[in-house]
C-alpha cells in the first residue's frame, strides 16, 4: 500500500491530474474529544479509478505539508467534489482556510432523495450499491497517532474508492427521476460559510429546558455566551468550561457571590475560581440587569398554543404517508421542529418544509390539513388524503 502523501508537491502532482477528471471523492479523518475545534488528521481522494487505482492518503499532520494544492482543486469549478455526509468535513475546511468545495455532491442527500432512508450511513451504501463490504475495526482508533497502521490506511481508502460507484450511481438515478434540482437546493445549506459559523448569542438555544421563566432564559443565554466564547478561545470542548447540566442550575438558581457560586452541586472543580467562576458570575449579574424588552423570549417548542400537539401529530401521519409515496426519507422532507412550528403557528416563510420542492411533496397538503380542507383515512395498510368537500 502506498505511504500517505506528507509533502507539497507530490500532492499538488496528484491534484493536477485529479483536475483532468470529471470528480474526486474526498472524506477526512479527524479529532475533536479534546478540542472546540476538529483536529485534521488525514485526508483520503480519489479520483475515478477501480479499486485503489488513482486514491491517495493525505498526513496533514506531516510538517513540511500544504494544503493549498487541495483547496485549488476545490475551487475548480470543473471537478465535481464528492463527499458522504459532509458537514463536519467542511465546517474543517472552512475553518481552517475559508474554503469550501464547489461544485459539490453528497452521497448521503442523494441516498434520502433517492429513497434509502433517513441519514443512511455509508457502510449500509457501500453494500447496497456498490456490493462490497467495509472492515469497521479501524473507525475509532487514533488518528493524530503515526505511523498509521495498515489496517488504518485500508479502512481509510475504502471510505473513497466505494464511494465512486455510489456516486456514479445515485447521480444517475437522479439524472433519471429529475431530482437532481433537490439535492443541489439541499447542498446550498452545506455550501453556505454561516453554516459553520458559531455565534456565541445563539448557543444557549441549542440547550434542552422546559422552563420559560424571563429571568431563567436571561441568564441561560448569557451562561452559554460565556461558555461558548471562552471554549473557542481557549479551544477545548465546551463541556471542559462548563457542562449543560451546571449551567442549567446556575441559570435557576444564579448565585451572586464566589461564596453562593461555590455551593452549587454540580460546578466542576476548575469551574469555582479563576476566570471561569468570575465570567460566570458576571453573566449571571448582566442577566439580571437586562432591560424588560431585551429578556429573550421563550423558543416555541416550549410555547405551544392549545390544540397545536394533536394537529403535529396529524401533521407526522401526513408525511409518512407522503414520504413513502414519493420515496423520499422523512427527515429530508419536514423535521419534527417543522411540524411542530407550522402546527404552533410559526409564519410559513420561517418553516423549511413550506418552500422549495418541499412544498410540492408535502408542504401544500400540510397547509391544507392545517386550514380544515382535507381530511386523513385510512385505506388498507396506506393513508389517504380525502378533501372535505367530497368526504
Amino acid at each position: 500500500m502506498t505511504p500517505p502523501i506528507t509533502d507539497t508537491d507530490t500532492l499538488a502532482r496528484f491534484c493536477a491530474e485529479a483536475a483532468g477528471f470529471p470528480y474526486i471523492t474526498v472524506d477526512t479523518e479527524f479529532l475533536r474529544e479534546r478540542t472546540y475545534y476538529a483536529q485534521l488528521c488525514l485526508v483520503q481522494l480519489a479520483r475515478p479509478g477501480k479499486g485503489d487505482e488513482g486514491a491517495v492518503l493525505v498526513d496533514t499532520l506531516a510538517e513540511n505539508l500544504s494544503l493549498e494544492p487541495l483547496y485549488e482543486l476545490f475551487r475548480n469549478r470543473n471537478v465535481v467534489k464528492v463527499f458522504h455526509a459532509a458537514r463536519q468535513d467542511l465546517e474543517i475546511f472552512e475553518t481552517e482556510a475559508g474554503t469550501l468545495p464547489a461544485p459539490f455532491f453528497d452521497t448521503q442527500v442523494a441516498a434520502m432523495v433517492c429513497g434509502y432512508g433517513d441519514q443512511v450511513g455509508y457502510e449500509t451504501l457501500v453494500r447496497q450499491v456498490a456490493r462490497a463490504t467495509i472492515d469497521k475495526s479501524s473507525r475509532f482508533t487514533d488518528w493524530s497517532r503515526r505511523p498509521l497502521s495498515q489496517a488504518q490506511m485500508a479502512y481509510a481508502l475504502a471510505d473513497v474508492t466505494h464511494l465512486r460507484r455510489i456516486y456514479e450511481v445515485l447521480s444517475k438515478q437522479l439524472q433519471e427521476t429529475g431530482r437532481g434540482p433537490w439535492v443541489e437546493e439541499e447542498l446550498a445549506v452545506l455550501t453556505d460559510p454561516a453554516t459553520y459559523r458559531t455565534d456565541p448569542t445563539e448557543a444557549w438555544a441549542r440547550i434542552k429546558t422546559r422552563s420559560t421563566a424571563p429571568r431563567f432564559l436571561a441568564a441561560l443565554r448569557e451562561l452559554a455566551r460565556f461558555r461558548e466564547t471562552m471554549a473557542q478561545s481557549k479551544n477545548v470542548p465546551r463541556a471542559r468550561i462548563l457542562k449543560d447540566d451546571a449551567l442549567l442550575e446556575l441559570a435557576a438558581n444564579r448565585p451572586k457571590s464566589a461564596e453562593e457560586l461555590g455551593k452549587s452541586r454540580l460546578l466542576l472543580r476548575e469551574a469555582r475560581r479563576g476566570e471561569i467562576a468570575d465570567g460566570l458570575l458576571a453573566a449571571i449579574a448582566s442577566a439580571e440587569t437586562l432591560p424588560a424588552d431585551e429578556v429573550p423570549h421563550p423558543p416555541e417548542s416550549l410555547a405551544r398554543k392549545p390544540g397545536s400537539e394533536a394537529l403535529a401529530d396529524l401533521l407526522r401521519v401526513l408525511l409518512k404517508a407522503r414520504s413513502e409515496q414519493a420515496g423520499v426519507a422523512q427527515r429530508l422532507i419536514a423535521s419534527s421542529a417543522d411540524l411542530d412550528a407550522l402546527a404552533n403557528g410559526t409564519p410559513e416563510e420561517q418553516i423549511p418544509a413550506l418552500h422549495g420542492w418541499r412544498l410540492e411533496v408535502f408542504g401544500a397538503d400540510a397547509l391544507r390539513l392545517k386550514r380544515g380542507e382535507i381530511a386523513l383515512a385510512a385505506a388498507g395498510n396506506t393513508v389517504r388524503v380525502v378533501p372535505l368537500d367530497a368526504a
